[in-house]
């Protein structure tokens, strides 16, 4: 089902024109405009589910199966030296448009354009705090 006010759905339906890399009945992949390094794709289902928490099972299994194809794709035709797979859910984690989407972005060394900062917090949780935080999220998992 498509969202009249979504970029996206738009993409999909051909009214706003793309650089299409990949197409099925479940998935459609297109170079992203903003290209952080050469070669950066989305994958978004043509479902319109807005995000991680909204993405049904099925819909996830078919964007998913696309990933490895897409993925060697670009590692076939730019070769690099790594690839990030990405996806931002709701504003505060950088969603800017509400329309799942995996971010593919090849990488092509440190000066690439493209930083990702992780800073280390294991110092901040004792391993029963882990087990507990663990024990927390299944509980949620089993209802």
């Amino acid at each position: 089902m498509a969202d009249e006010s979504c970029i996206f759905c738009s993409i999909i339906n051909g009214d706003i024109p793309s650089a299409k890399v990949f197409e099925n009945e479940h998935v459609y992949a297109f170079l992203d405009i903003s290209q952080v390094t050469k070669g950066h794709t989305l994958i978004i289902p043509k479902n319109h589910e807005k995000d991680v928490f909204e993405l049904r099972e099925e819909t996830a299994a078919e964007l998913f199966k696309a990933v490895p194809a897409v993925a060697s794709a670009l590692n076939d035709t730019f070769q690099p030296e790594g690839l990030n797979v990405l996806n931002n859910n709701k504003e505060p984690a950088g969603q800017s448009v509400f329309h799942y989407h995996l971010h593919l972005i090849p990488r092509y060394g440190s000066e690439d354009g493209f930083k990702a900062v992780w800073e280390e917090h294991s110092s901040d949780y004792s391993t029963e705090t882990l087990q507990q935080m663990a024990q927390n999220i299944a509980d949620a998992m089993n209802g």
